[in-house]
């Protein structure tokens, strides 16, 4: 049996590969060199190296017959040959037997490489540091997740499902409840600690009534911006759980506003806040504030929304220090699993419990009055300092509607470090074509205050519900220095030209309406109303009802 140079596609190119080494060259050359080099080596090898018995002097027929062809076509050969460049050949055929080298032949239909012979070395490739190992154009099957821990039936709970959002171009519902109900995503969450916060919930029977009244004001911007961000919707709700959507609430802590920020937290996040302004009881100040800092927490706790909000409520500090205990224990570092106090322990449930009866009221039988899926709102910017009562008349509202959409504003002169105001929509027009009819001096009513003795303008402007660089605009002051028995322009008491005190029979509550509403615009205070009425403080305001604003025989 023969070798034949055309069984190893000898008269097409020749590729060979060697570890890392490849070399391509036309099939002309090796034919000769081949069958030489094959020739030779079966001579070599001896009667048991090609044949045994009477078939070697066959062979050694062939190999003669086989070597003076190839005498032939190296004649050619050598003279486009030098010694080296054969002997280099001679070296890359010996490579054939050698482990790991391979014989190539060309595809069918592959296009013959050019003459030029070349040797290349692959280099090693090592991703960056950064660079994505699973990147979206060349996905990767990601590595074996380790089998979870058992949970305790007590505090055994799905995951989240990821949001999902009601795609752009959709037409959006009428009611603003039907828009978050299509995008809740958490509802399907079960534990007996999200039963226990949702049958609190439903104890309350007017609970939602209540958080609908004062969602018109609201609800609709949270929602807004919460879907700009792409965040789960769950996340709007967040203000219904920590203040029932009132920017007025307080806790004896000291967290203030829709979103419940303590003093410290919001100078933090660069919340204005001062006794004319406060940033924490503006509904867009502290929403952006709260959105930027929720999103910094899930960054903070691996993209976990549910840990992000037990920091939002009990602390980061505290949240990393239980999650530490936990692990150092061996036990799952996930909210359900961490041992926490009990506020934080309930917080996360019951904004889900919420989340369940907004997604289906009619199940735990719940009538949630429908919410208009409208902006509530526009922004009007201002020409100088006025008083509320001056904005309300300007724009055509009460004062009371002018309050409820600028729960920042806390005194009855605007702010002048916040020219602007949020006014019912389609208000704006009139109340920049009126401002524009009146001159600067006319948006604050002023009156004449005679300086006493021991007067300071600091003073003056706390007495007047005012800021020292009012009176010094107003005034023509440079300094702080005044002097006794001189005079100052002052705004003139705004409870003279605005509300009075009503009746002693009684205040008619309005949609909207909260005993911190009522108190700051009567001048009295929570736990006055809450003695004269024989208040429960835990109860919600009902629209229609009257409350005594002046102790009894007042």
């Amino acid at each position: 049996m023969g070798i034949h140079g055309t069984e190893l596609g000898l008269a097409k190119p020749l590729i060979l590969r060697c570890n890392t080494l490849e070399f391509v060259a036309p099939g002309f050359v090796w034919q000769g060199v081949i069958v030489t080099l094959i020739a030779d080596l079966c001579r070599d090898a001896g009667p048991r190296g090609c044949a045994s018995g009477g078939e070697a002097r066959k062979k050694e027929a062939i190999h003669t017959r086989l070597q003076a062809d190839a005498q032939a076509r190296r004649g050619s050969i050598n003279t486009r040959l030098n010694n080296g460049l054969y002997w280099l050949f001679i070296v890359i055929c010996s490579a054939l037997w050698l482990p790991g080298c391979t014989v190539v032949p060309p595809q069918p239909g592959a296009e013959a490489p050019v003459a030029e012979t070349s040797v290349k070395e692959t280099p090693a490739v090592t991703p960056p540091d950064d660079a994505a190992i699973n990147s979206p154009d060349q996905p990767a099957n990601p590595p074996p997740e380790l089998p979870a821990k058992p949970a305790k039936a007590e505090t055994l709970a799905a995951s989240p499902r990821p949001a999902v959002h009601t795609p752009d171009g959709v037409e959006q519902p009428d009611d603003l409840w039907e828009r978050i109900r299509l995008d809740l995503s958490w509802q399907d969450v079960e534990s007996t600690r999200v039963d226990k916060a949702r049958n609190a919930i439903l104890r309350q029977s007017d609970y939602m009534s209540v958080v609908s009244d004062r969602a018109d004001f609201y609800l609709y911007y949270i929602v807004e911006e919460v879907q700009k961000r792409d965040m789960p919707v769950e996340i709007a709700l967040i203000p219904v759980v920590e203040s029932t959507l009132d920017p007025f609430a307080s806790s004896s802590s000291g967290a203030a506003g829709l979103w419940q920020i303590m003093p410290s937290t919001g100078d933090h996040l660069g919340l204005e806040q001062d006794r004319y302004y406060d940033g924490r009881q503006a509904l867009r100040d502290s929403t952006t504030v709260a959105l930027d800092y929720l999103e910094d927490l899930h960054g903070r706790f691996d993209n976990d929304w549910l840990l992000a909000l037990a920091a939002y409520n009990y602390g980061v500090g505290n949240v990393t220090r239980a999650r530490k205990e936990n692990e150092a224990k061996g036990l799952g570092t996930d909210y359900w699993s961490l041992k926490l106090p009990r506020q934080a322990h309930t917080y996360v449930p019951k904004l889900i419990a919420l989340a369940q009866i907004v997604a289906e009221p009619e199940r735990f039988d719940v009538e949630i009055p429908a919410v208009t899926n409208v902006p509530s709102f526009e922004v009007a910017e201002l020409g100088g300092t006025m008083q509320m009562a001056q904005a309300a008349e300007l724009a055509g509202v009460d004062v009371d509607t002018l309050r409820a959409l600028n729960p920042g504003q806390l005194g009855d002169i605007i702010s002048p470090y916040r020219q602007e105001l949020l006014l019912p929509v389609g208000t704006v027009d009139r109340f920049e074509y009126n401002i524009a009819q009146i001159s600067p001096d006319e948006l604050v009513q002023w009156k004449t205050y005679r300086i006493k003795s021991g007067d300071s303008l600091d003073l003056i402007a706390r007495k007047f519900d005012t800021e020292v660089a009012v009176l010094q605009q107003i005034n023509g002051i440079h300094s702080d220095a005044i002097r006794a028995g001189t005079t100052l322009k002052v705004p003139a008491d705004n409870s003279e030209q605005a509300d009075s005190m009503p009746d002693p029979e009684g205040y008619s509550v309005r949609a909207g309406d909260s005993l911190y509403v009522i108190a700051g615009r009567y001048k009295v205070s929570v736990n006055d109303i809450i003695a004269w009425n024989a208040l429960d403080p835990a109860a919600y305001l009902r629209p229609g009802q009257k409350l005594r604003l002046q102790p009894p025989g007042g």
